[in-house]
């Protein structure tokens, strides 16, 4: 073992191991989103397409609550329901109970979309993540719930100031 590699291990800081952690951290968030960009790709949409035709085919799709609920601006999501509408991927229609409301619904097309999108997601799903042990994943997925539970409230916090 190398000297560096020494240093790295076990004479570790608490700060450089803290370091390292949100080093790895970011490096995850970076080719996770690298990779849900290119599975939207490969369905022929962006990334924000894909999440506004998720979910469109979930709920009760209402633009504004969206736009409010992500932090998008109304008209970046007025855009891509114009998109999603060109590509006849969803449908629109006046609402029956508010005549100053528009359903939105998913489109044959649309269906077939998000369901390749799923299965794309599935293969890969399978080829990473397969190989971990159950106990590592539920410990991966109870630290990854406390981490994105206090990044939330720290958020929350920074944003009252």
């Amino acid at each position: 073992m190398s000297r560096a590699a020494s240093r790295k291990g076990k004479g570790a800081s608490a700060r450089t191991v803290l370091f390292r952690a949100v080093e790895e951290l970011q490096r995850l968030t970076e080719l996770f989103e690298r990779r849900r960009q290119q599975l939207a790709r490969e369905a022929g949409l962006s990334d924000g397409q894909w999440v506004v035709l998720e979910e469109i085919g979930s709920e009760d799709f209402m633009p504004s609550l969206f736009a409010r609920s992500r932090a998008r601006a109304p008209a970046a999501v007025s855009r891509t329901l114009r998109q999603l509408l060109d590509a006849g991927l969803i449908e629109v229609s006046i609402a029956e109970r508010d005549a100053r409301k528009r359903d939105y619904r998913l489109s044959t097309k649309g269906r077939r979309a998000l369901v390749r999108l799923r299965a794309s997601r599935e293969r890969a799903l399978e080829a990473v993540w397969s190989g971990f042990a159950r106990r590592d994943l539920e410990q991966f997925a109870r630290f990854g719930r406390a981490l994105a539970d206090r990044l939330e409230e720290y958020a929350e916090e920074q944003a009252v100031r």
